[in-house]
């Protein structure tokens, strides 16, 4: 009775952006989908009441449970005295993932709030991450995955896309959840291309993309004025072009014609 007790005073914490999912299937569902097989660590963001941990027991790969929130520590040390040793009582955001031996899975019901830090994280260490199987709001689901030329693409999806397939796996309405969120929400599949280092300068690629889908609806040779380009490079055609119609590559071609402030040789040849 008393575990029953403690069970019932757990409430979700609106500052922590906790939306408890309430549906076993569903969750069940959702772990299914980690599907990588070359995993040696699997890491849950906030188990919260247990929901997907209850069917992660199952995995035979080592599993951790990264928990901010202290009643949701004492609540799953309770209810899975058997993972007490495997729960990290910290937050995801501030963890150095060296701890862990990659290759790593990440799942989790992410919180609304920090969900775009989560992806920024995951992009950081994409050399430790192989796969991600995540919650999040609808519209952040969809952009993630969201394709060139649509109205959802933007900086999250070229800058996930250029390291992992997105994949839009299925949408959830707001009654599978407690407190239900104003939103629907939407669960992804992240898995990792065989990439780590993109063929041009990097820190210049974030750069230009940011920059670039600040004036979404200006052409690139107005949006990327503060880069000061030449009027011999602004000449490419790549430049007549708004960003959203840009595939990673062409980002990547974009990044390497302002870093040596030339065009290459054969987009010349049609001029």
């Amino acid at each position: 009775m008393r575990k029953s007790n403690f069970l019932k005073q757990l409430k979700p914490k609106k500052y922590l952006g906790q939306h408890f999912l309430k549906d076993s299937n569903i969750s069940k569902k959702i772990v299914e989908s980690l599907i990588s097989k070359k995993l040696s660590r699997i890491i849950e963001i906030g188990p919260g009441m247990g929901i997907l941990t209850q069917h992660l027991l199952n995995c035979n790969i080592k599993t951790s449970f990264i928990e901010i929130d202290s009643n949701s520590v004492d609540y799953l040390n309770k209810k899975f005295p058997e993972i007490k040793n495997a729960i990290i009582h910290e937050d995801f955001l501030k963890i150095n993932l060296d701890r862990f031996k990659p290759p790593i899975g990440l799942i989790g019901n992410f919180p609304y709030n920090i969900s775009s830090q989560i992806l920024f994280k995951l992009i950081e260490n994409r050399e430790k991450i192989n796969q991600l199987v995540g919650m999040f709001q609808f519209e952040v689901a969809k952009r993630v995955c969201a394709p060139p030329g649509s109205k959802t693409y933007g900086i999250l999806s070229v800058l996930v896309q250029a390291f992992y397939t997105a994949e839009f796996l299925f949408s959830l309405s707001p009654n599978h959840f407690t407190p239900p969120p104003k939103v629907d929400s939407g669960i992804i599949r992240l898995t990792k291309k065989n990439i780590n280092k993109l063929d041009c300068d990097e820190k210049l690629f974030f750069k230009i993309v940011k920059t670039s889908f600040q004036q979404r609806r200006k052409t690139l040779r107005n949006s990327l004025k503060s880069f000061n380009l030449s009027n011999n490079i602004k000449e490419d055609a790549i430049f007549e072009k708004r960003p959203e119609t840009l595939s990673v590559d062409d980002f990547i071609l974009l990044t390497n014609i302002i870093a040596d402030g030339t065009i290459p040789a054969y987009r010349c040849i049609n001029k």
